[in-house]
């Protein structure tokens, strides 16, 4: 990349500048509610975390199964495909703490190795992102920290979260099989991590898993999986959400063999009481929905008249209008603008010369918490905080497409985005994507560096916030342009694929593998190349001030 010596001057100080201008405040701390309920990043459960949206097949206008995760917070944004491999009888592999916050692949600092357990046969590739999400068997995965009362935790079992989701994805094919591993992983060899929810697709069903530790006196942990009906979609957005299980149904309720026991040995449930078990009752305690579980439902199917003020939201509802991957891209660009709970609805100036008012140029819907306490000083409440559907300090997304009329190469697919999932274009990694570009291997959380492709992406994001109603356009008419291209190319690229697997033996798969490859750097490269001209282009537009 040829630079001259203006933007020398300009990648030299534009991280100290861009702090500067856009601060992002995340708290990470650790909160207690007065129920006992533990919030293990205090603001961060409500205002940093992760979202996930989950359709069943039935739900969506071609019959795929879709779940997402936003990576909301400070997680590596390092990415890259885990090849699936072979290992004798008797091998081992090491489960590791530490992985959500090292530079590169290899960066061991601070990483640990947590225990050791028998390695099975033979692995599943898998696209390794913080927290795993997709294999070449079409079985996708989603996240979002839950909490939960404090007192489960256990620190002296060996899996967190995204070991166990790659186990997952290492070693099952579908959602049910996904669950019983761990549950038997944790049962065997216990389980750390704060509460947390996976969301678990396979290209005919998806399911919710919401996993916690058993307390301090004991290594294992209680879980209880619930199963979206198939003409249905249902949300996770860090608070427990399942509700009451039904056992002798196991086709849509799976639980650990404690999940009563533990409830009613640390208190928090009674069967003499006559009260019916709700597993977030027991194991949280807190109102089990937020902001965006309402706003997502409320969208999906509006003739229920949902409450922000009910005790509980559905677990799921049927849409009355059926969902296609693109309708799950917009949620996750969603800030509520032109709601009630739009934090700029009140950011309005007099324009230049004129006593007309409108919006101003510098209102955007991520404000750092310095700049809402300035605004709220200057007048209380002109901005409301929310917790908006996309937020600056996402780390990447992916909506997750599981297609099971298409061969595993092709029907798996990864939207993926780095940064603001508001500002970013989506990027296809197939099932059968097998390499990525080399910047996608490099994390952009520890330092300004542009052999980071998530820097590419978020240097325009970040600039096009200072004056977003100067900049919107711009970002918004390239994520639109991508998104355009991809749904316009995948057709053709899917024809291509049925074209190239022919008999389906290893070197025809193997061709379209390699096709699948170059389309998807070619993709990346492209969308990196337009966003890097972005930047350039705010650079300019800004040259003489903000």
């Amino acid at each position: 990349m040829r630079i001259g010596l203006g933007r020398e001057f300009l990648k030299k100080y534009s991280l100290f500048l861009l702090i500067f201008l856009v601060s992002v405040s995340v708290s990470v701390s650790t909160q207690t509610g007065e129920d006992g309920t533990w919030f293990p990043f205090g603001d961060l459960a409500e205002f940093g975390s992760c979202t996930s949206i989950m359709v069943g097949q039935l739900a969506s206008v071609d019959g795929s199964v879709i779940t997402s995760h936003s990576c909301d917070g400070n997680y590596r944004t390092w990415v890259r495909i885990e090849p699936g491999q072979k290992f004798p009888e008797g091998a081992t592999t090491k489960i590791y703490g530490g992985l959500l916050h090292n530079e590169f692949a290899g960066d061991l600092r601070r990483v640990e190795v947590k225990g050791e357990i028998p390695q099975v046969r033979e692995t599943y590739t898998f696209l390794n992102t913080a927290y795993p999400c997709l294999n070449e068997k079409q079985l996708a995965i989603g996240e979002t920290t839950i909490g939960g009362r404090r007192e489960l935790r256990n620190t002296e079992g060996i899996f967190l979260i995204e070991e166990i989701q790659r186990m997952m994805l290492q070693r099952t094919t579908t959602a049910r099989e996904a669950i019983k591993l761990a549950g038997e992983l944790i049962k065997e060899y216990g389980y750390c991590d704060f509460g947390e929810c996976l969301t678990i697709a396979d290209p005919k069903e998806v399911w919710q898993f919401e996993v916690f530790g058993q307390g301090p006196l004991e290594i294992g942990g209680v879980w209880a999986a619930q199963r979206v009906p198939d003409d249905h979609c249902g949300v996770s957005a860090n608070i427990p959400r399942i509700g009451k299980l039904d056992l002798d149904n196991p086709d849509y309720y799976m639980a650990s063999d404690n999940v009563f026991q533990v409830a009613q040995d640390m208190g928090w449930w009674d069967p003499e009481s006559g009260e019916e078990f709700v597993f977030w009752k027991a194991y949280s305690g807190r109102t089990p929905f937020s902001t965006r579980e309402y706003f997502i439902l409320s969208r999906l199917a509006p003739s229920l008249n949902l409450s922000r003020e009910a005790e509980e939201l559905p677990f799921s509802v049927k849409p009355e209008k059926k969902v296609s991957v693109r309708d799950v891209f917009a949620f996750y660009r969603q800030t509520y603008e032109g709601t009630d709970l739009d934090m700029t609805r009140n950011l309005v100036a007099k324009k230049r010369r004129s006593e007309d008012v409108s919006k101003s140029a510098v209102a955007n819907p991520w404000m750092s918490y310095d700049m809402m306490s300035l605004l709220n000083t200057v007048k209380p409440n002109t901005v409301i905080r929310q917790r908006t559907i996309a937020i600056a300090a996402c780390s990447y997304s992916e909506v997750l497409q599981c297609r099971d009329w298409l061969p595993d190469e092709i029907g798996g697919i990864a939207w993926f985005s780095f940064d603001n999932p508001a500002q970013s274009p989506r990027i296809p990694v197939f099932s059968g994507t097998t390499e990525l570009p080399p910047s996608f291997e490099i994390c952009g959380q520890h330092r300004y560096r542009t052999d980071s492709a998530c820097w590419w992406f978020r240097r325009a994001n970040k600039l096009a916030t200072v004056r977003w109603g100067t900049t919107r356009r711009f970002i918004e008419k390239a994520v639109s342009e991508f998104e355009e291209k991809a749904f316009l190319e995948l057709p053709l690229v899917e024809k291509e694929v049925l074209a190239l697997l022919g008999s389906g033996d290893a070197a025809d798969v193997d061709r379209a593998k390699k096709y699948l490859t170059q389309y998807t750097n070619d993709f990346a490269r492209a969308a990196m190349n337009k966003y890097w001209e972005l930047g350039d282009k705010f650079w300019s537009m800004f040259a003489r001030g903000f």
